[in-house]
């Protein structure tokens, strides 16, 4: 029940901050892709991407993986890359990412108690280190967009069983939006424009639009 005396102006702590979660990337390798029919694989490349930046523009921790690069699944895609040039790759041979002790320990070394994780595929590499990490504390943020399954039915029902364990579904333009969440944020409204400019489709094109019409500070 609430209690009208105790209401403030003061968000969730449910809500994404730039201090207080890491940003995970599983396996966006081209064999993955080659393999991911739930959706439009260049829209789940530009919602990487576009997650990617929103994680270097708020400074949060970010975390790089993939699985049997050399063997099988190829490079990290070099879109994502060229986000993060020099940042360490973390190669497994796992599927579950969560039983390969580099990458649980790059994790760990982020500090931070809540994870966001996108990545290829959905009913794999994504749902099993997201359980996992769920069983042991971390509240857990997947990336819908952001991630693929081999077939819509693998996707959705991948999202729907992480769901009702408890991790919460989200897209990457909400990630970015909820890192910001107040427009007179001085210092990371342009370079959140940028994002929105060059990923964002037709809200980036909105965006274009009104600060020619309006100005450069046009908001939202």
């Amino acid at each position: 029940m609430v209690n009208i005396a105790e209401v403030t102006a003061t968000p969730s702590s449910a809500l994404l901050t730039p201090d207080n979660c890491a940003v995970l990337f599983v396996d966006h390798q081209p064999q993955m892709f080659f393999g991911t029919g739930s959706g439009d694989r260049t829209a789940i490349i530009n919602s990487t991407v576009g997650l990617a930046k929103a994680a270097k523009v708020f400074g949060v921790p970010t975390v790089l993986s993939t699985v049997a690069a050399e063997s099988f699944s190829g490079p990290l895609m070099p879109q994502l890359a060229a986000v993060f040039p020099g940042q360490e790759i973390i190669d497994r041979s796992t599927m579950n990412a969560w039983e390969d002790e580099a990458f649980v320990e790059a994790v760990k070394a982020t500090g931070r108690k809540k994870l966001v994780i996108a990545g290829l595929w959905t009913e794999v590499c994504v749902v099993l280190p997201a359980l996992s990490a769920l069983a042991q504390g971390y509240e857990v943020y997947v990336v819908t967009d952001a991630s693929g399954g081999v077939s819509p039915q693998a996707h959705d029902h991948a999202v729907q069983r992480m769901v009702q364990a408890g991790v919460v579904p989200v897209t990457w333009v909400q990630v970015l939006l909820e890192l910001q969440r107040d427009w007179a944020r001085t210092e990371t409204y342009l370079p959140v424009m940028d994002v929105v400019k060059e990923n964002g489709g037709t809200y980036g094109l909105g965006v274009v639009y009104a600060q020619a019409v309006i100005g450069e500070h046009a908001a939202g």
